[in-house]
């Protein structure tokens, strides 16, 4: 058997990395040999989390911030050279419905989940075009193909990812660059804990994957993983769920 390292030498980016999918995102990508740069708000534990992980520099930044795209990259470069792997994780979500008087909840939703993804890829593409194996995984949801009572905003968002995703795939294919969005179910983190405490809510979603049970952050980790290898180069504009087979059960 062999002991090879799926991300040997490989260099990522992960935004919205210090707690949930993200923190699982890096974990997995230090344990397969790739060098990580994780960005995360500055009142989150992104500095303190990964002190002993071998391969993973931390970066205290708002995405949102109008030079943040150019922070990011810049202290990409810094710490590793470059990057072949830009992982855009970061993301809110919060219940709120088209008849809500949600239009501050919208921008912020959109700020976070849709515009700076949009941007911090644009800025990492001159890194990217580099590598002749780029990858680029953004964080959909399993609200990318579907709507969901009280997620008007985030649906939308999400939505908007999946769009952009594939927009991105056609465009960026000529330079070798893949890129693809992962679809998480109901995976149990700290952004959708409140939505668990709901009994009824948790039993709908345990009964509705065929699998019989919630999500973890490892599930999605596993998949980002697949999708940054240098071998997965021929799958690009792919939504790909992460979701226990919810989506396909009836």
């Amino acid at each position: 058997m062999s002991d090879r390292q799926l991300l040997s030498g490989r260099k990522a980016i992960v935004t919205g990395g210090a707690s949930g999918i993200g923190e699982a995102i890096v974990l997995a990508y230090a344990r397969e040999g790739a060098q990580v740069l994780v960005v995360d708000l500055p009142d989150s534990a992104v500095s303190q989390n990964f002190t002993d992980v071998e391969g993973v520099t931390p970066l205290e930044q708002d995405i949102t911030e109008t030079d943040a795209p150019q922070n990011i990259v810049s202290a990409a470069i810094a710490a590793m050279g470059g990057f072949d792997v830009l992982v855009n994780n970061a993301g809110i979500s919060w219940p709120d419905s088209v008849e809500g008087e949600g239009e501050e909840l919208w921008e912020k939703t959109m700020a976070i989940n849709v515009t700076s993804m949009f941007r911090i890829t644009r800025a990492a593409l001159p890194e990217l075009k580099k590598s002749d194996t780029g990858r680029i995984i953004n964080l959909g949801s399993i609200m990318s193909d579907m709507g969901g009572p009280n997620l008007f905003v985030y649906g939308t968002s999400k939505h908007a990812v999946a769009g952009m995703t594939k927009s991105m795939a056609v465009d960026l294919g000529q330079y070798g660059i893949t890129v693809n969005y992962l679809q998480p179910g109901a995976v149990v983190t700290a952004l959708s804990a409140p939505y668990f405490e709901d009994e009824d809510f948790r039993n709908y979603w345990i009964e509705k994957a065929p699998v019989g049970r919630l999500g973890q952050p490892e599930d999605v980790a596993h998949a980002a993983v697949f999708l940054a290898q240098k071998e997965s180069q021929f799958i690009s504009g792919l939504g790909l769920n992460v979701d226990g087979g919810a989506i396909v059960k009836f």
